[in-house]
């Protein structure tokens, strides 16, 4: 059983910085590949940013680039999401995600694991 912790959200100001990290319960983490997606109330879970299957390459939602950055460390099973020039509209719940196959890397449906969600929110 594949168990995803995520933790780092928390109340920040517009224009601040926050990292989220994603620990997972897995004995090797490139079996999987992992994304952060965010949801609000009343809308569907949306894409952030994740890796492809490969591992090797960093795909982001258009309005994230620039501003996000996901990264991983494999030697503590742990996926980052940093995050820079806060807006408000960054205000969500934060999810990591973790899939087995190769997918369609946008679509929640295809993700296996999930965690149980960190707070964002970002006063302007």
């Amino acid at each position: 059983q594949v168990q995803l912790v995520e933790s780092g959200g928390g109340l920040v100001q517009a224009g601040d910085s926050l990292r989220l990290s994603c620990a997972a319960s897995v004995r090797t983490l490139t079996t999987y590949r992992m994304s952060w997606f965010r949801q609000v109330p009343g809308k569907e879970r949306e894409f952030v940013a994740g890796f492809s299957y490969s591992g090797t390459d960093q795909y982001y939602a258009d309005s994230m680039k620039g501003r996000f950055t996901i990264s991983r460390d494999n030697a503590k099973n742990t996926v980052y999401l940093q995050m820079n020039g806060l807006k408000a509209e960054d205000t969500a719940v934060y999810y990591c995600a973790a899939r087995i196959r190769a997918a369609q890397i946008r679509n929640s449906r295809n993700y296996d694991y999930w965690g149980r969600g960190t707070q964002v929110t970002v006063s302007s």
